[in-house]
């Protein structure tokens, strides 16, 4: 839940939003960039109010209908702080799905090894194109997304080259 509180505490530091709005923004804007996907915004938000960590309000535009607008709490603010400095500080082992097969790599054939290898990094390479064309024809709308799309090139790039470096202590 402390992802889903600094994510929704974090939108709304950039300012009141409709529920609508909060969900759009998590599915169109920053999905693809961090991969965290939310079932349903509004129980997280009813949790939150609950704890008085944002306010919801009710707001109209014209002849629309009645919506609730959220806002963050100066409560909300001092814990969106403290969330923000607890996953900068949040460091753990990072592990991988491939971890495990390659613990298990003295019994497998090798050459049935280096040959799932080199798909791996065909597909990482796939991966790898695609980011880059993101960060190349997308209008992404704020610098921290390009940090995002920046972090993910690196991490790719280093997997690719740590495969390649395996395949070749396999030959």
């Amino acid at each position: 839940m402390i992802e889903h509180e600094l994510l929704f505490l974090g939108l709304l530091k950039e300012g009141p939003k409709h529920g609508y709005e909060i969900k759009r923004k998590i599915e169109e804007e920053l999905f693809p960039f961090v991969g965290l996907k939310i079932k349903s915004i509004y129980y997280p938000l009813r949790k939150m109010e609950k704890l008085g960590l944002i306010n919801k309000d009710v707001g109209r535009e014209g002849r629309w209908p009645e919506k609730f607008v959220y806002s963050i709490t100066s409560k909300g603010e001092k814990i969106f702080e403290h969330l923000i400095t607890e996953s900068f500080m949040s460091i753990e082992r990072p592990y991988f799905n491939i971890d495990l097969s390659l613990y298990f790599l003295p019994y497998v054939d090798q050459k049935i090894a280096k040959r799932r290898l080199r798909a791996r990094v065909i597909f990482l390479k796939r991966i790898k194109r695609d980011l880059e064309k993101l960060k190349e024809n997308v209008n992404i709308p704020s610098q921290h997304l390009h940090i995002i799309l920046n972090h993910d090139l690196d991490l790719v790039g280093a997997e690719i080259k740590s495969i390649t470096s395996l395949i070749g202590l396999l030959e």
